[in-house]
């Protein structure tokens, strides 16, 4: 560790890539256009050489296997959507019940039959035959057999399963070069032997736990030797075959916010593949993944590449997405760093592969804009200006160019002639393995242009991550795979420009995907997210952050606009058991009292408030929240516990409240509704409040939760008595205060911290109830109510309960394990949704545990101040007693499984429990 950091250090010379992460499409677009330009006379012959390639791809029709089963069996299909769930989950099911059930499930609903005479590729023939077959054998015919028809389907279920399981492995064999590293190098002399180099990819995700990393770096290493080895001493860089470094797939916590931890462990390994390959002269490529961790990816590129023991050496690489905005900052970047250490690097450009989830991930994160384009062409075009770009780079580059569309490859063809006079082209092209067969055909045996087949070697148990996004990259219905064997579609319309489709950047943008921020319209705005995958953004959060970190905060009753006196109590923080976070005035219940004659006197003038300015109102909140957004996080910190990613999420979705019940007043009080007349008159209803509402809120979320009930009350005309938990007041106070500021009456909204619950349940003016908390504490609620004379007071109560996951050996073990981890530890487990109880089937159970506790271990309990930290304290002694309790039975009957470990030094005295896993 002590040499990875001072290698690290002694990058001075090279500055971090640290572009703005979601800039402008529109912009953006626009300053490609002229990097991606060509004369008439060189448009010319890209129009002549990618029509030559589209004829002799159609010329090849019914014998494309891969791409043919990507057209025939789209997502888009009931087929296509089956044969993916079966790929995904099949072959790694242990028992025959549960296959069996598997796939009468998915294949019941399908049409495999209608599949058999539709195209003549014989991988798509033997993948319908076989679906076909498990299908009738399903579902014989629509006439009752009774008893004979049971038992016919019984006997075939055998029959089935190993029909099923065989179409598996047929996809498997055309996706996967080899099972083994040793078949995979086999299986690839036909080709090499043609004139084509490999990049072996180790098939593999993320690692979730420390052994798995473990195991997918031994297999990286060993790889690398068996493929050296067979490549003995023929040839040169960069002729020699290499292979592609999955980084998340060798460190279990592959994520921006545990960058320090990341780089000590990852640097280290990289320099070790690194000196491996130069050994035997093999190309090692650093494969891209998603946009947050782009520039994490980029510092360990950097970091291992200073090694001066690595000189001379030309093969070290990475993979640039130019679907990503930020690409030809990228490629830029690289260049400056060849140059700045003196290296010649390989850089190979792809369209990219993880589009719909960075899509969903923004919307998610409430992001200002995408970090990527939203139009195909788009990418297009930015693929073309990196394409040049590169070239240009060269020789201190060696670009590699990655695509299955003719009129990419014809546009890299004409780059390639720019300013480049030697024989040797300078370049490669890169292909799927089982894909573009018939693209590549001319170019690399007819022309003699070089090709890199990336490679896919493991087990088809593995298969599932690399299918779906094979099938998402190139089985779209814009994508070029998909529609050059529709023979419906003119060559011309194949060869449109991106320029064209992009209107010269007036179209820049896909108008039917909308910004994060407008991801609900018109409607309401989207909560403001924070992309701490972004440097600047981490930086920028870490440094307000500390300015809070000393502020003393006061809770104290609001009645009236007047705060009473009264004794104070200091607030500790359960970070550290020690630290005075502020100071809470408690309502005594002659206060309680007070503040429900006070709401219930201002109750007539907020009812008869128009409900424009009572939803104002609350848009104005939603903006103060975010506003003090950072300020809630470090309060959120220090006195629940909350780390970073919580508190963040806190107050969005305290945001999300105030403008849903916005929106929502706005619809439903707007104007009287008229009802059915049937005897002619005229009936006409409108909503308003009820009167005073007791909100009282728990501990574990005490800015959201408390949000939600206050504001809902208030929006539809109801004044309010809010009462917070006893441990958190703070939040709760910031959170009342900035109501008041943006509008909210000092009368609708009181504000009464302590023990006067009861005495606020009891009072007659109270006209309804919002609790959310134990279901014993609802109970004497629900009995104070009922026997109360007068109208039936309404109480709206969300209580605890014990979640529970049922988990079967179809599921995939890895986004089991994130489930799990996620719903029971994070938080500290204090969610209400928070995950208690796991039901596993046997035939898994032992390796699913395996991977849960093995994830668990890589959790970092620690002050909720840092955004490494993964899970903060539990709220207060007492319930860190009852979980201790609980703890030590289980332990004392030998029944835990796991227990990670408790932090020490100065916040050994906070109030920690640790991940545990318990055997019931």
């Amino acid at each position: 560790m002590t040499a990875s950091l001072a290698l690290v250090s002694s990058l001075s010379s090279v500055v971090p890539f640290r572009a703005p992460y979601a800039p402008d499409d529109t912009a953006l677009v626009r300053d490609l256009l002229p990097r991606a330009a060509f004369s008439p006379e060189a448009d010319a012959r890209i129009d002549a050489e990618a029509g030559q390639l589209i004829a002799a791809i159609r010329a090849e029709a019914g014998s494309l296997g891969v791409e043919e089963f990507l057209r025939e069996f789209s997502l888009s299909t009931r087929e296509g959507l089956a044969l993916m769930v079966l790929a995904e989950a099949l072959l790694r099911v242990p028992d025959a019940t549960t296959a069996d059930k598997l796939i009468e499930d998915k294949l019941t609903e399908a049409q495999f039959d209608t599949h058999e005479r539709v195209s003549d590729a014989w991988l798509v023939s033997a993948s319908a035959w076989a679906m076909g077959v498990t299908a009738r054998v399903l579902r014989p015919d629509d006439t009752p057999l009774g008893v004979l028809g049971a038992a016919m389907k019984r006997l075939g279920r055998p029959t089935v399963r190993a029909a099923a399981g065989q179409a598996m492995k047929v996809m498997g064999h055309q996706f996967v070069l080899g099972q083994t590293i040793d078949a995979a190098i086999a299986r690839a002399g036909t080709k090499q032997a043609k004139g084509y180099r490999h990049s072996y990819d180790m098939l593999g995700e993320g690692a979730r736990t420390r052994d798995d990393a473990d195991k997918h770096f031994a297999a990286y290493v060993m790889a690398l030797t068996h493929i050296g080895k067979a490549a003995g001493n023929t040839g040169a860089l960069p002729a020699r075959p290499g292979m592609s470094v999955k980084l998340s797939a060798i460190h279990p916590k592959y994520e921006a916010t545990n960058q320090d931890a990341v780089m000590a462990d990852l640097v280290p390994k990289m320099l070790e593949l690194c000196h491996l390959a130069k050994a035997f002269d093999l190309n090692l490529t650093i494969d891209a993944e998603e946009a947050d961790r782009l520039e994490l990816s980029l510092d360990i590129f950097a970091a291992s590449l200073a090694d001066p023991a690595l000189k001379g050496w030309d093969g070290y690489g990475i993979a640039i997405q130019a679907y990503q905005k930020r690409a030809l900052g990228v490629v830029n970047w690289v260049g400056e760093v060849a140059e700045s250490l003196d290296r010649r690097l390989m850089v190979r450009l792809v369209k990219g592969a993880y589009w719909d989830t960075e899509i969903k991930r923004a919307q998610e994160r409430g992001l200002a804009d995408y970090p990527l384009f939203t139009r195909k062409a788009a990418t297009d075009l930015s693929y073309l200006a990196c394409a040049r770009r590169l070239m240009q780079l060269r020789p201190r580059i060696y670009p590699q160019f990655a695509s299955h569309n003719a009129l990419s490859v014809a546009f890299v063809r004409e780059l390639g002639r720019e300013n480049w006079s030697d024989s040797d082209p300078g370049f490669e092209f890169q292909k799927l393995h089982g894909m573009g067969d018939a693209l590549y055909r001319p170019i690399v045996e007819a022309d003699g242009y070089p090709c890199r087949i990336y490679a896919p070697a493991g087990n088809h148990r593995d298969l599932l991550a690399y299918l779906v996004r094979r099938l998402l990259e190139n089985g779209a219905n814009s994508s070029f795979v998909a529609t050059v064997g529709n023979l419906d579609i003119p060559v011309e319309d194949l060869l449109t420009r991106p320029a064209k489709i992009l209107s010269d950047g007036a179209r820049a943008r896909n108008t039917r995907i909308p910004l994060p921020l407008d991801l609900f319209g018109g409607v309401r705005k989207n909560s403001r997210g924070i992309e701490l995958g972004c440097a600047a953004e981490r930086a920028a959060l870490t440094a307000t952050l500390a300015e809070f970190a000393a502020d003393r905060h006061v809770a104290a009753p609001v009645i009236d606009g007047k705060t009473p006196s009264g004794a104070e109590r200091s607030v500790i923080s359960p970070v550290d058991g020690s630290t005075v976070v502020g100071s809470v005035v408690e309502a005594t219940s002659d206060m309680a009292v007070q503040a429900m004659e006070r709401a219930a006197a201002a109750f007539p003038a907020w009812d008869r408030t128009p409900v424009a300015v009572r939803a104002a109102a609350l848009d104005r909140l939603a903006d103060a929240l975010d506003d003090n957004r950072e300020r809630l996080m470090a309060l959120l910190a220090a006195e629940a516990g909350k780390t970073q990613g919580d508190g963040l999420a806190e107050v969005r979705e305290a945001v999300d409240f105030c403008r849903y019940y916005a929106v929502e007043a706005r619809r439903q009080f707007a104007e009287a509704r008229r009802m059915p007349g049937p005897t002619g008159e005229e009936n006409r209803f409108r909503l308003r409040g009820r009167g005073v509402f007791v909100c009282i809120s728990p501990w574990n979320f005490p800015l959201a939760i408390f949000i939600g009930q206050v504001v809902a009350a208030l929006a539809a005309g109801n004044t309010v008595v809010a009462k917070p938990a006893g441990s958190v007041p703070l939040v709760a106070a910031l959170a009342v205060r900035l109501a008041h500021q943006a509008g909210i009456p000092v009368g609708a909204l009181q504000f009464t911290p302590g023990s006067v619950g009861s005495a606020l349940v009891a009072h007659p003016a109270v006209a309804g109830v919002a609790f959310t908390g134990s279901t014993e504490t609802a109970r004497i609620i629900n009995r104070t109510l009922a026997a109360k004379d007068g109208p039936i007071v309404p109480l709206i109560a969300e209580t605890g309960g014990i979640n529970a996951m049922i988990v079967d050996a179809t599921a995939l073990p890895e986004q089991v394990a994130d489930d799990v981890v996620m719903s029971a530890f994070r938080s500290a487990g204090q969610r209400c949704s928070a995950l208690r109880l796991l039901f596993l089937q046997e035939d898994v159970a032992d390796s699913i545990l395996k991977m849960i506790c093995g994830a668990a271990k890589e959790l970092v309990l620690g002050d909720p101040r840092h955004l490494a930290t993964d899970i903060g304290p539990v709220i207060d002694g007492a319930a860190k007693a009852r979980l201790d309790a609980y703890v030590a039975e289980a332990r004392a009957s030998g029944r835990v499984l796991f227990e990670g470990p408790l932090p020490d030094g100065v916040l050994a005295a906070g109030t920690w429990v640790a991940p545990t896993v318990i055997v019931l």
